[in-house]
């Protein structure tokens, strides 16, 4: 069966959820472009979207109705033309309602487990939970055609595990995108053994329709994306216990955030990606990971603490940011969560941020940030410059940042030398296109 026909009869699970909703559009969009093409005019197209969440599923049906406004109104060229081929002469606002209404037209939402038994290929976005996924996939097993393929949006859960567990006989493939999915370029794909030998090329063949970057990992806990964060993150919280024989748990985490985000040049500092991803998101991995990795503590007992407190980040519905390690007001940073007094302390709150600062001393001259580096055409060339100068500084700032690069760069070559990627270029790879970064770890800076 190819991609084209198995398109005409998908699922997603977890379909009102922050990764799904984004599956879900892709998907959709893929699907009427397809339904438009004169040799699809008569099979029907279905798109099951299913959420345990009602109210998730009504949200999403106004998401995917108003992307597709937008979508339509970027593509009126391309749009008009497949019109065309079936004869139909559509412009203007007539050509976007007209490719909304189609659009809309295949979602299912539902409830119900059940319908996925009419899809050919099923994309399961649900909790990182590897008890619930494995129930899941186990019900749809007995459920689908032999024929389904699975797709898992797993970031840490061996895909053999889940295979295995649901007895899905190496129909299921990890089809790791990154958040926000119809916006990041990446998709991490992992391959397991004793898959089956269509699933492959059809991933690599979806992925490349979708206009991803496919970077694949082997089949080990957290796979490149998540084994490189994990670790990065816990370094950061271990300089931060270290750092507080001399200065207070604030002063630690805010200097360790901004060695982090300025001094490597980041698009965001640690403790503002691990908001952004969730505390209780970020322990769940961990969970995950740490039994894999007998030689290795995964575990951080900070993260705990916080989350059996309440503080966990992640994001609000609206997409806006919840107070974790740090308090935010529109969309910026704006206190630290104190650890001992437990309530946020803000930056311009007496002088401790100063002070901070002061310790930390300045960056290296000619200094730009992440942002105006981001398009600029001599980017590899000021990278160099300012990593060449925290070489030959001697200040706390520049300490840290080389300690924090060089532990990045371990970090990566051994994903590479356990044989979690294939190479380090696909390390950079991950880090580069799913977190932004300006730069691999493992480069010629360190």
């Amino acid at each position: 069966m190819t991609l084209d026909e198995r398109l005409q009869s998908v699922a997603v699970l977890g379909a009102g959820g922050k990764m799904g909703s984004g599956i879900s559009l892709l998907l959709a969009q893929q699907m009427t472009l397809l339904q438009l093409n004169p040799d699809f005019a008569e099979p029907s197209f279905s798109l099951y979207l299913i959420d345990v969440n009602p109210d998730a599923l009504e949200g999403l049906k106004r998401y995917l109705e108003q992307q597709a406004v937008k979508f339509a109104q970027k593509q009126t060229d391309r749009l008009a033309a497949l019109y065309r081929e079936r004869g139909e002469v559509r412009e203007g606002g007539a050509l976007v309602e007209r490719f909304t209404r189609d659009l809309m037209a295949i979602l299912k939402p539902t409830t119900q487990l059940e319908v996925a038994s009419h899809a050919q290929m099923v994309f399961e976005a649900i909790i990182e939970n590897i008890a619930v996924k494995s129930h899941v996939l186990k019900q749809l097993r007995q459920q689908c055609p032999e024929t389904t393929f699975f797709f898992s949006n797993t970031s840490s859960i061996p895909i053999k595990l889940l295979n295995e567990s649901a007895g899905l006989d190496g129909r299921l493939i990890g089809f790791h995108f990154y958040n926000p999915p119809a916006v990041q370029k990446l998709v991490e794909i992992i391959i397991p053994e004793n898959v089956h030998p269509e699933l492959p090329e059809l991933a690599y063949q979806l992925g490349q329709r979708l206009g991803k970057k496919l970077i694949p990992s082997n089949d080990v806990a957290g796979f490149i994306g998540n084994g490189h964060f994990m670790r990065d993150g816990l370094h950061a919280i271990q300089e931060v216990q270290r750092l507080q024989n001399d200065f207070s748990f604030v002063q630690a985490i805010y200097i360790m955030n901004r060695v982090s985000q300025e001094f490597l040049i980041r698009p965001m500092g640690i403790f503002q990606l691990i908001d952004y991803v969730g505390l209780d998101v970020f322990q769940s991995i961990l969970n995950i990971m740490n039994p894999h990795f007998p030689d290795e503590d995964l575990h951080s007992d900070l993260i705990d603490e916080l989350v059996s407190r309440g503080i966990k980040g992640g994001q609000y519905p609206d997409g806006s940011q919840k107070d974790g390690f740090l308090k935010y007001q529109g969309g910026k940073p704006v206190a630290i969560y104190d650890r001992e007094r437990q309530i946020y302390q803000a930056f311009d709150e007496g002088t401790w941020k100063t002070e901070a600062d002061e310790k930390l001393g300045p960056l290296p001259d000619g200094y730009a940030p992440w942002k105006t580096l981001l398009k600029n055409p001599e980017k590899d060339q000021k990278l160099a410059q300012h990593f060449q100068q925290l070489k030959t500084m001697n200040t706390l700032g520049a300490e840290l940042a080389i300690r924090y690069l060089k532990r990045s760069k371990a970090i990566g070559e051994k994903l590479v030398s356990d044989g979690v990627a294939h190479s380090a270029e696909d390390v950079n790879g991950v880090l580069m296109y799913g977190f932004y970064h300006l730069y691999g770890p493992i480069c010629d800076f360190i």
